[in-house]
């Protein structure tokens, strides 16, 4: 896609018309993507009265990269828009780099945007490296949820992530800074074949005289974008007649659960588990197809942090006890879902357990399996059980979910 001078301008603001946001925080790494983003996106933020705030992400990889953390600032500072620089520590040489560095970068963005009062971050990412994600997921045999790719705008944690530049391609966000004197760094790891994405991007290159081109791939996303859409109704729809909530495990009435088509089970099942266990990703399907079938036939199964096992009509997923968050401070969040508050006192907060239980005399009274009871939230004093406010012995204190899960569910 090519376009005049304003032409990156008009569409990359679009996003901020047709639901702005009050306060937005942007993405810049200080490369030729995210730096058109700033430029583009500050005078139109400033025109619609949003507020904005920008940070660049170091990840203590290279070092230079302080220096063009620095360089943001300071662009940032001749347009008025307030910045920082965000430090990442946690890469101990082990495992996948990019994708630590993508999970650590989101959740610093993440943590930044709730200190800085945000309510939307923006992200540099192009047509381009749309088209790259659906070839990667194509090699991965992705299905529709993977070669969707990427969205324009998404929902997480209560923020929103948007993608302003995702319909337009990197060489013309480049001649656009060229037209306007504007520079900007250029990563090294973006030539290093050690990445599968820069991989991905000289497949492309390769791949085009066979039509294999950047529209191509990026009309695929946006095809399967329209089916995931359609396959999360259904799912709803099931969610909303076979789903219950409870001391926050997922209870599935397994005769309406059967009747759907599998790829609607499969869909229901993967958001239990990952709104359960606080994965990143989808299960894959071995593993998923596997704990069900297992699960359905009274077998107990663990998959990705949850506990999955069927008893009197009922699939019940529950977080597995020994997967659980250690012991906090009262009024922290906890284990990725839970608050709990009350009267306080010097009490830790950690799961019921067993041990717990077997202070609990009356939880048999309550209809709910162990297995959903022992990864609870409880208040100790010592080894003494001070409170368990989903057990029965709640003694002043509430312990409530603040995760919402993705589909609507009968009530309790």
């Amino acid at each position: 896609m090519t376009g005049g001078a304003e032409g990156p301008a008009l569409r990359a603001t679009a996003i901020l018309d047709r639901d702005p946001p009050r306060a937005l925080g942007l993405a810049v790494s200080g490369g030729g993507d995210s730096v058109a983003m700033l430029h583009l996106l500050a005078p139109a933020a400033r025109a619609r009265g949003i507020g904005l705030h920008a940070a660049t992400v170091d990840h203590g990889l290279r070092p230079e990269a302080r220096d063009e953390a620095r360089r943001v600032a300071r662009a940032c500072a001749a347009l008025g828009v307030p910045h920082d620089i965000l430090e990442w520590t946690g890469w101990d040489g082990r495992g996948n780099l990019q994708d630590a560095a993508r999970r650590a970068r989101r959740a610093l963005l993440t943590d930044w945007a709730a200190k800085r009062g945000l309510d939307a971050v923006a992200l540099g990412h192009t047509r381009d490296d749309q088209a790259e994600t659906v070839l990667m997921r194509l090699a991965r045999g992705s299905g529709v949820d993977g070669l969707a790719a990427m969205a324009i705008e998404r929902r997480e944690a209560g923020l929103r992530w948007l993608r302003p530049l995702l319909g337009i391609g990197r060489a013309e966000l480049r001649d656009w800074l060229t037209g306007q004197g504007i520079g900007w760094d250029e990563d090294p790891s973006n030539e290093d074949r050690g990445f599968q994405r820069v991989r991905a991007r000289d497949a492309l290159a390769a791949l085009a005289p066979l039509g294999l081109e950047v529209d191509g791939l990026v009309a695929t996303a946006e095809r399967m974008a329209m089916a995931r859409a359609a396959l999360d109704a259904l799912a709803a729809e099931l969610s909303s007649r076979a789903l219950r909530l409870v001391a926050g495990a997922v209870a599935v009435d397994l005769a309406a659960y059967r009747a759907a088509p599998e790829e609607t089970r499969l869909r229901l099942a993967a958001a239990a588990l990952r709104w359960i266990g606080g994965g990143a990703y989808r299960p894959r399907l071995v593993p998923l197809r596997a704990a069900l079938e297992g699960a359905a036939e009274g077998r107990r199964r663990t998959l990705a942090g949850v506990t999955l096992r069927a008893a009197r009509g009922t699939l019940w997923l529950c977080r597995e006890p020994k997967a659980v968050e250690g012991p906090v401070a009262p009024d922290t969040p906890w284990d990725g879902r839970w608050q709990v508050s009350g009267p306080g006192g010097a009490v830790r907060l950690a799961a019921l357990g067993a041990e717990g239980l077997r202070q609990c005399p009356g939880w048999r009274d309550l209809g709910l399996p162990r297995d959903a009871l022992l990864p609870t939230p409880a208040l100790w004093d010592g080894a003494r059980l001070v409170a368990a406010p989903c057990a029965g012995r709640a003694e002043g204190w509430r312990a409530r979910i603040v995760a919402d899960f993705p589909y609507p569910t009968l009530p309790h």
